[in-house]
């Protein structure tokens, strides 16, 4: 039977229609309704060796190459903690000289950890995603955990202090605040980049409880509890092998024991060998200083792969965790958001992270808040008074909008009432008559305001180098005895991390800790001396009388303890990092673990432990705490554990939880803060695991590692 032209038509026409259905059903890979893990998995299989290829390993200082193919764009990352860092040019580190890539710039993250307040960090990863997003970028790397084990790390002002414990919360919080935004965050550096000094070849030995109970635990929470989604490795060895490869730390703590399922990325330049690379955990390689084309996971990575010498299927692993990356920060998909820049938002959560951040140390006599009335001349002297930070540092400098100074702050708070003098007082290349003008200006002063510490020049708070001691610089203890002894009425101010300070402490009635404040901290710093803002925050370090007494430089073993011999830094102190040491050892510091004044006082009362069920807390230590004083205020209320037996040692306690109140004057709150397995539990090397055993637990509540208010007992049962 002869077919006629009709039905030769319609079949032709048949056959096309389907043909641009098939064409127009869009790929799985771009259904923002798909699951992430069917996008990821549809997207892998459509890339070539070479697309892979091009996926883990940079194409510039701070991007990865678009498959336009696939409608892949670029990837941008940035720094970092504080906001986004300025643009630089694709193959330098020379600014790209743009006028479009200001940012607002936070306070130091150890500003952001004295304010203990994870609903705050919170608001400023939000803040950062959200001008991370206006300025296009994709992955925003911070925020950076490493514990301050040495107060002369050059990074310890980016860091969120000493403990374990209060790092995982912090950096939790501002981990989800910043991921809400479309943003990855990239927890750093892992593990254990503990100096700057010698940081791309120093080897790390540490034992294995030190590791696991002090330096990760903050990596942990940010992974299991953040859920952030990218992780850098750090310059350093552990072990002997490179942190950036390091197939312990990378393959079986992070991915195998804690369920990591986002890339993790190589610091710049901490890449080291194509085969360690593959094998050993590293995901994306940034900032190798070579050829783009040259770099370890690139054409080395492709030739052993097409050589079969290196399996494909780590490739794909590889590209796969860059692309779940990539999909739950919406990269492809029409509603991502768009992010906002600089807006009064953002300046309101700056201003009140420093408010929070800023730790009153002393205040004899009430000194503090200053009152207006009762002054006629204030003299701001200081090179710290008018000094920039935002823009210092390194890595984490920001280009900021605006930054008020302390001096400008204090001038806008009071200037058109009270008579405001200047006087520099010291300077890096300062001579003699600083100080004579300085001491004059106190003279003729109701009352001074000392605005002075360290800055962001190489060797003090800076990226790739470590201070040489704790020590003012400047000669500034003798400008501080020779001003306080012009006039009395001296509040020092230090900008920055910790200092010595016996040669003048005893001599001045009020010390604020302003660390940097970011670009609203002169007018945070004002609203606290003048008394707008009642002073909360509390010291996430302690502060030691003198380096000697800090456990990197006082537990044997030197220089080998710190800062190394032959390449190897021993950490000999073990458990002993921080408020840790000072307890067991009994040595005094100069101001404790969790210490900050307020202007008015709090009253702590009737502990209670109460049971819990055994599925998440064991016990809940509830008490009341109650402002006692005249004033609004917000106490930390921090809660320690010591264990009466164990079968290793343990420090003599240890913070395991605390919670941020605030209270109205003479207003009562119970607090409550529960204790789950975790807060009990040590790591048993000789089992691979932590271990909870039956013993009596003192549980201590108080208002700083040296201010302990209530005591109880609680017995934990069972194996």
């Amino acid at each position: 039977m002869k077919s006629s032209p009709l039905a030769g038509f319609i079949l032709v026409l048949a056959f096309a229609s389907r043909l641009n259905s098939t064409a127009a059903a869009s790929p799985i890979y771009e259904d923002a309704a798909a699951p992430l893990e069917t996008r990821v998995e549809d997207l892998l299989s459509r890339l070539t060796l070479e697309e892979k290829i091009a996926i883990v390993h940079a194409d510039s200082k701070f991007t990865t190459a678009a498959i336009p193919r696939l409608g892949m764009p670029r990837r941008w990352l940035d720094d970092g903690p504080h906001g986004v860092r300025e643009d630089i040019g694709p193959d330098t580190w020379n600014a790209a000289g743009r006028t479009d890539d200001f940012s607002t710039a936070m306070p130091a993250g150890i500003c952001l950890a004295a304010t203990w307040n994870p609903d705050l960090g919170f608001s400023e990863g939000e803040a950062i995603g959200q001008e991370a997003r206006a300025r296009g970028k994709d992955i925003m790397l911070g925020p950076g955990v490493n514990i301050l084990r040495t107060p002369l790390c050059g990074r310890n002002f980016e860091y969120l202090g000493e403990d374990p414990w209060l790092s995982g919360a912090m950096c939790t919080g501002y981990i989800r605040g910043e991921q809400s935004q479309d943003i990855s965050s990239c927890v750093k550096h892992f593990a254990l980049n503990n100096q700057e000094f010698e940081r791309g070849t120093i080897n790390v030995e540490v034992d294995e409880r030190a590791l696991r109970e002090i330096y990760l635990p903050a990596f942990q929470a940010a992974v299991q509890q953040g859920g952030v989604w990218s992780v850098m490795g750090a310059y350093n060895q552990l072990r002997g092998q490179h942190c950036c490869e390091n197939d312990y730390l990378l393959n079986k703590i992070l991915k195998e024991e804690w369920g990591f399922k986002g890339l993790v990325m190589s610091d710049w330049d901490g890449a080291h060998d194509t085969r360690e690379c593959a094998l050993n955990g590293l995901d994306l390689e940034m900032g190798t200083e070579k050829k783009y084309e040259d770099y370890y996971l690139a054409q080395p990575y492709l030739n052993l792969i097409k050589a079969g010498e290196l399996p494909a299927a780590g490739l794909d692993e590889k590209v796969r965790r860059n692309l779940r990356v990539m999909f739950a920060t919406h990269v492809f998909d029409a509603g991502r958001k768009t992010g906002s820049l600089n807006t009064a938002a953002h300046q309101a959560v700056a201003r009140r992270v420093a408010e929070e951040g800023i730790v009153l140390l002393k205040n004899e006599g009430g000194t503090l808040p200053l009152e207006v009335a009762k002054l006629k001349t204030i003299a701001v002297i200081g090179e710290n008074a008018t000094r920039l930070h935002a823009h210092g540092g390194d890595s984490s400098g920001i280009k900021a909008f605006y930054e008020i100074n302390p001096f400008a702050g204090i001038v806008s708070r009071v200037g058109k009432k009270v008579n405001v003098i200047y006087s520099e007082g010291y300077a890096k290349d300062g001579g003699a008559d600083l100080a004579e003008r300085a001491v004059a200006a106190a003279k003729a002063a109701d009352a001074v305001i000392y605005i002075g510490g360290l800055n962001h020049d190489k060797g003090f708070d800076c990226e790739g180098a470590d201070r040489k001691d704790m020590k003012l610089p400047y000669d500034q203890n003798e400008l501080i005895r020779k001003i306080v002894a012009a006039n009395p009425k001296t509040i020092v101010v230090l900008e920055g991390t910790m200092v010595e300070m016996d040669a003048w402490l005893d001599k001045v009635p009020a010390l604020v800790q302003a660390w940097y404040p970011g670009m609203e901290g002169g007018n945070a710093l004002a609203g606290v001396l003048f008394g707008d803002v009642n002073p909360s925050g509390k010291l996430p370090a302690t502060f030691p009388k003198m380096l000697a007494d800090s456990p990197a430089h006082a537990s044997g073993n030197a220089p080998g303890n710190y800062p190394g011999t032959n390449g190897t830094v021993t950490y000999a102190e073990g458990l002993l990092v921080g408020y840790r040491w000072y307890d067991t050892k009994h040595i005094e510091p100069q101001f404790p673990f969790g210490f900050g004044l307020s202007y008015t006082t709090f009253e702590y009362a009737n502990l209670k432990l109460i049971p819990g069920d055994g599925s998440n807390a064991l016990v809940t230590a509830q008490f009341d705490l109650k402002n006692t004083g005249n004033r609004a205020g917000a106490e930390v209320a921090q809660l320690y554990v010591h264990e009466q037996n164990p079968a290793l040692p343990r420090p003599e306690k240890e913070l395991k939880g605390f919670k941020k109140v605030f209270l109205q004057p003479g207003e009562t709150r119970t607090v409550a803060i529960p204790l789950n397995r975790g807060a009990f539990s040590y790591y048993d090397p000789a089992r691979k695991s932590w271990v909870a055993q039956p013993d009596v637990f003192e549980i201590e509540a108080g208002s700083s590692a040296g201010d302990i208010r209530l005591h109880d007992q609680f017995t934990l049962a069972g194996k």
